[in-house]
Parts: C-alpha cells; structure tokens; sequence
C-alpha cells in the first residue's frame, strides 16, 4: 500500500510538471467521452420525443394507406387507392371500430390581409378530434351540417393564428385558403409535431367543400383520399379490426391473389419501427463517437513513450538506487491511468453540458444515461490502462547502467 502511495504521489507530481503535455495528453480522451455521452444523450432524447409523439396517438388507432408496401416504400407521392366510400363502408361494416375519420390532406398558400403563408389543409370529417386526439381551443370543430351544405369554414392550427392574427381574435374573420375565402369557427390546442409533420399549421376544412372547392375530384371510382384514421373499440380490438378492415377491402378493391393496394398501420407498430430506427442509430453514433476515445487512447501511448524516451535518466536513477521494474511499470501506468480518468471525467462534464444545451434550444427530451457515464468513464481508464502497458513496461525493463549512458 506505502508502494502504491509513493507511485501514485511521483505520478501526480510528474504529470503537474508537465502541465500543457498532460492536457493536451487527455484532450482525445476528452472529446471522446465528450462525444459519447452527448452522442447517447440526444439519440435517447430524439427516441423519447418519437415515442411521445406517437403514443400521443393513443394505442389504439389504425391508419389506412394507400398503394402498396412496395409503393410506400419507394416514394412519397402514393397512388389515390383509397376512396371516400371505403372509408364509409369500414364504418358501417367492421364492429370493431368506434370511429372513422377520412382525411385528404394538401400543402397550400394561405393569407389573411397582407400575411401569407403555407399550411397543411386538411378536409376531414367531425370525427377527426376523438380519433386523433386533437382538442379546440376556441370556438368549434367542424359540424355535419358544415359537410352537408359545403360550407366555407375553417378551424386553425395554433401556430398558423399566431402568424396570420398574432395578438387578434380570429374567430369569425376571413383566411383566403389559394384565394378562396373561408370563415374562421375555431381554434385548435397547441398540439405539437407527428409522424413528421406540425399539427399546429393544420387548417381543417369539411372534407365535402375541399374536393368542390380546392382538389377536385379526378377519379371515376369516387373522391381519393390521402389516408383514412380509424379508431378501434379499444386496444384489445385493434387486431381484429386490421383483420376485419383487409378483408373488406380485398372484396371492395376486387384482390384475390396479388398483392394489397393499401396498408394498415397502428400507432403501436409505428412507434415499434421509429424505436427500431432511432434505437439503431444511437447506437451508431455512439460507435462512432467511440472511435476518437481509441484514438485518444494511441495519443496517451505515443505521449507516454515520448516521456520514456525523455525521462531515461531518471529511471535509470531510480533503478540505480534500488527502484524494482514492478515500481517503475506501477508509476507509468498510474500516469496513463490519471490521464485518462481525468480526461474522461472532463469529457463527461462537457458532454452533458452539450446534451442539456440541446435540451434547451430544441424540443427533443434530453437523457442523460448514468450508464453512459459509468460506461464511458469505465472505458476511459481501461484505455488508460491499456494503452499504458507498453510505454510501462519498456520503461521497466530499461537496463540502469545503459539507461544512465544513454541520458
């Protein structure tokens, strides 16, 4: 134990003598766990923000989306095979299902006065708010009656009153949606952003006065549909909904043996496959993060064997007057070692300094993992130690007589 003190104590003194040498010794090791920490801290941080989100949705609703797997996958611009009535035939037809709310959805200018701006306008149907779980804030959501009689009115995003009212009341005043006037009735809660769009620049008109009056109506088979939300009766039904939904429109869309013209997707399998997603890549960025804490460590080992090479008399000294290689290989370790930990507990702090910075300017919900800290200051000092051992033991193993030569 006395020998370990005395090791330690010449380390100490050895690396504050060489104060700029040390730091710039541990500067690797400190942007690595720098890099680390941060690195799982904001990959956790967006997966959480993604889970949120997409639990927000509630765990039992069921999306219907057009074209096939294939066709989702390879583009963003889907075939319309989806049609009002199939939404209307999986309300009166599947028992499973406690709401239907059809949705075609477009990006478009929209203006108030001299303010103008882009939105996300979205013809839809009274249900829309329970099946999605979207809130008014002011005035009313959309009505039958709105439907039925093709009524101009919109309900807006809390975002687009904000940039198109700012401090006035919206309610009963005019937006021009491409330069169609429509009446404001309502106005929705703060909602946030999903499945990578914000709710909050939706402007939500009767599905009926969209197709009349903004879209058109282009198809023989009846009005298109972007996408088709379904609320299932609770989160034990959603699997027989699925069932029950596929099968009606297999018969509806005349499939037998080929494969589907549409999706059904929950909440739950999205929230699986952005989990999956997001989980991959933390772990990715963590790898590659991780590279720079073994690039850190070769540094300690090439500055530990410069300091052999410039510190050959006074080993050769101390094993002159009677210092074993067990006390010489004890001292250089502990040296890479202290670099090393020092260096990762730098970086730590830095890292999680990084991590609640972007937790402020963003919305993610910034974790900062105690197991990625234990961790990364775990590998730290085992690179340390790792890296140590062979500047240690050439060290150790110099021969006095040549070693005070040599000096």
């Amino acid at each position: 134990m006395i020998e370990f003190r005395e090791s330690l104590k010449m380390a100490t003194s050895m690396l504050l003598a060489n104060k700029l040498r040390s730091s710039l010794t541990m500067l690797g090791i400190v942007i690595g766990n720098a890099s680390v920490v941060a690195m799982l801290g904001i990959g956790q941080g967006a997966q959480e923000l993604a889970t949120s989100q997409l639990e927000d949705l509630g765990p039992n609703v069921l999306f219907v989306l057009p074209g096939s797997q294939r066709n989702r996958r390879a583009s963003f611009n889907l075939p319309k095979t989806l049609v009002l009535s199939d939404a209307e035939a999986i309300a009166a037809q599947v028992p499973s299902v406690a709401g239907v709310a059809p949705e075609i959805n477009r990006r478009l200018l929209v203006s108030h006065r001299s303010l103008n701006t882009n939105a996300t306008v979205v013809g839809t149907t009274p249900e829309y708010p329970a099946i999605r779980n979207f809130s008014v804030a002011q005035g009313r959501f959309l009505n039958i009656l709105d439907l039925e009689r093709h009524r101009r009115v919109a309900v807006l995003g809390s975002e687009i009153t904000d940039r198109l009212y700012q401090t006035q009341t919206p309610l009963g005043q005019n937006i021009r949606i491409n330069n169609i006037t429509f009446e404001v009735i309502g106005v929705m809660e703060t909602k946030g952003s999903s499945l990578g769009s914000n709710q909050d620049e939706f402007i939500f008109i009767p599905l009926d006065t969209m197709v009349a009056q903004l879209v058109g109506r282009t198809s023989p088979y009846g009005i298109e549909l972007s996408w088709i939300n379904v609320k299932a009766q609770d989160g034990d039904s959603v699997r027989a909904a699925t069932f029950q939904m596929e099968n009606l429109l297999r018969l509806r869309h005349n499939i037998q043996n080929g494969e589907d013209d549409f999706g059904v997707s929950s909440a739950k399998q999205m929230l699986d496959i952005v989990n999956t997603i997001t989980g991959g890549l933390t772990i990715l960025l963590a790898a590659i993060a991780g590279i720079s804490l073994i690039v850190g460590g070769i540094g300690v080992m090439n500055i530990m064997l410069v300091s052999v090479t410039e510190r050959t008399q006074e080993i050769g000294l101390r094993k002159a007057l009677g210092a074993g290689e067990q006390d010489i290989l004890s001292q250089f370790l502990i040296e890479a070692v202290i670099v090393s930990a020092s260096g990762g507990v730098i970086g730590v702090v830095l890292g999680m300094a990084i991590v609640a910075i972007v937790g402020a300017l963003s919305p993610l919900i910034t974790i900062i993992s105690p197991t990625a800290v234990v961790v990364s200051l775990t590998i730290s000092g085992s690179i340390g130690l790792f890296f140590g051992v062979v500047p240690a033991r050439q060290a150790a193993k110099l021969d006095p007589i040549v070693a005070l030569r040599n000096a």
